[in-house]
């Protein structure tokens, strides 16, 4: 009996309510809370790594130098104080020196019944920063041996660009790592030392030829124990989330940086900037829907104004009468979270090929769905506070 009196009101109630205003507004919101929430799953996807391998957005590194200008016989250099910013700065992780050698350094090879020499260079950097790690990677000045890391693009240019033109051999990277080097060193008081060396590991990293820090300390304080220089180049981790002002950083500061790798940062910010325009268009859109049901609230009271007065006369509280349309707003709103929830995961597939391809995407959804949760106790807290307000106005007319 209680419960056919309760459906005998609520009747009474919902005869005004437009369904149109109430389909309108479902729209809009599903629509608002749609895009609201693409933006949050798109933004975590576009700043979240899917991986660990040194692709265009995951944790990266980078070599940076000072600009030479004109024609200079003093080193160009970083001083303790830039490197002391640089590490200051957000996007950087780790900072590396690299270490050059002070001595002259002339390395031959004998392949296919002929002898290749050359004038070489020699740098290092801590262990932590290579991309290879190879077993024999350490110096002790009893054997006389050196192990060298060179680049790559050394072995590419070698290959396709000295080797064919000048009748030598095209070798493989197993291949050069078995052909015995003789190293000749030179100090600056023309002490000379020949050691033995091989080629142990290949970087895609750093393009330059590498040795065991040990050696190098060792070396120069051996060859050349009177000089001291800064680091001429820097290696650094850096956070491709966090690098938007890494490129006017740079800029400012007059540093180069080796490669194209300015882009990602660039890139990243982009995307940072997309997902909010998608997610302010969002939250406008929201906004006016809101704005259509607080109006559609108070032409529905204002209707059903004598009825709820007549209602209160006979011992209804305005709390009591609020719960119907409360159960209305909130029966509504789980609806439209739920749709527009589910719209945001499936329009998720739209991009997530995309950017899996370049190493993004598999954001967790959970800050989405916190949102979506969010949206939900906040817009229903407030259709009840406007309904709650307009029934108190009604209960003191009456």
């Amino acid at each position: 009996m209680k419960h056919n009196f309760r459906y005998e009101v609520w009747c009474l109630l919902r005869r005004n309510i437009s369904l149109g205003q109430l389909l309108g507004y479902a729209l809009a919101n599903v629509i608002g809370l749609s895009v609201i929430l693409i933006g949050i799953i798109f933004f975590g996807d576009s700043q979240h790594s899917n991986s660990d391998d040194d692709n265009f957005f995951s944790e990266d590194y980078v070599v940076l130098s000072k600009k030479v200008d004109g024609i200079g016989f003093r080193p160009v250099a970083f001083s303790e104080d830039d490197i002391e910013r640089l590490a200051r700065q957000p996007w950087v992780q780790k900072v590396g020196r690299f270490t050059a050698s002070r001595f002259a350094v002339n390395g031959s090879v004998s392949m296919g019944g002929r002898g290749l020499s050359t004038y070489l260079f020699f740098e290092s950097v801590p262990d932590d920063f290579f991309d290879v790690t190879p077993r024999e990677w350490s110096f002790n000045p009893e054997e006389k041996f050196i192990p060298v890391i060179l680049s790559k693009d050394y072995l590419t240019l070698y290959n396709f660009g000295f080797a064919i033109p000048q009748g030598l051999p095209q070798i493989s990277e197993e291949v050069i790592g078995a052909v015995p080097i003789v190293m000749r060193i030179t100090g600056a008081d023309n002490r000379t030392d020949v050691y033995d060396a091989a080629v142990v590991g290949f970087s895609s990293r750093l393009n330059t030829i590498a040795v065991p820090q040990d050696f190098m300390d060792w070396a120069n304080a051996r060859y050349n124990p009177g000089e001291r220089r800064d680091a001429s180049r820097l290696i650094v981790k850096i956070d491709r989330m966090a690098a938007s002002g890494m490129d006017s950083y740079l800029k400012d500061e007059g540093i180069e940086i080796a490669g194209d790798k300015e882009s990602a940062g660039n890139i990243s910010e982009f995307l940072r900037v997309v997902s909010g325009v998608v997610a302010s268009n969002g939250v406008v859109i929201s906004l006016l829907a809101l704005f259509i049901l607080t109006l559609s609230i108070f032409l529905l009271l204002q209707k059903n104004k004598e009825t709820i007065r007549k209602l209160m006369l006979q011992g209804f509280s305005p709390g009591e009468i609020s719960r119907y349309y409360d159960a209305m707003v909130l029966i509504a709103n789980t609806v439209i979270t739920i749709m527009a929830t589910t719209i945001a995961v499936c329009c998720r597939a739209l991009w997530d090929g995309q950017l899996h391809a370049i190493g993004l995407g598999g954001a967790s959804v959970l800050p989405m769905l916190w949102s979506a949760v969010a949206y939900l106790v906040l817009v229903t807290w407030f259709n009840m506070y406007v309904i709650r307000r307009q029934l108190a106005g009604i209960w003191k007319g009456a």
